[in-house]
This record gives structure tokens, sequence and C-alpha cells, in this order.
């Protein structure tokens, strides 16, 4: 049966766990825990110069594309047809 002791075991397991993940990481040093999320640049990404062409040329292709079809889609949705 429940109790009301049950949530307490349970936030008694969910201390000790995260207590001993805590522990098992304390000797990593700050600098392995990089977040890419904030870097400026990526070193892989400034390797290949006409990479970063392509990717512009992919990106402004899409954007084209994408216009194109809401335009289709308003056409359709919005304008009468006789």
């Amino acid at each position: 049966m429940n109790s009301w002791f049950a949530p307490l075991q349970w936030l008694v397991f969910l201390a000790l766990w995260r207590m001993s993940y805590e522990t098992a990481n304390i000797n990593k040093p700050a600098d392995s825990l990089k977040s890419f999320l904030i870097e400026k640049t990526l070193p892989e990404e400034t390797a290949n110069p006409r990479e970063k062409e392509w990717t512009e040329k992919a990106v402004k292709k899409y954007a084209e594309a994408q216009g194109k079809k809401w335009q289709h889609w308003n056409e359709a949705m919005f304008e009468r047809s006789d």
C-alpha cells in the first residue's frame, strides 16, 4: 500500500543518486566541460572555407524554396478562383 513515506523514499534515493554522480565526476577539470553553444566559432567549421560557401548557398536555396511554397499556399488558400 502507498503511504506518506513513499515520496520521502524517492527523494532520498534521488539525492543519493545525484551525490554519487557528483562525486564520480569531481576530478574532471573545468576545461573539459566546454559548451559549444556559447563558442563563437568551432574549429571544424573554420577548416574549409568552401564548406561555408556551400552552406550559405544551401540556406539561400532553402529559404527561396520555402518562400515559393508559402506563396503557392497563400494563393491557393486566400485568392479566389473563378
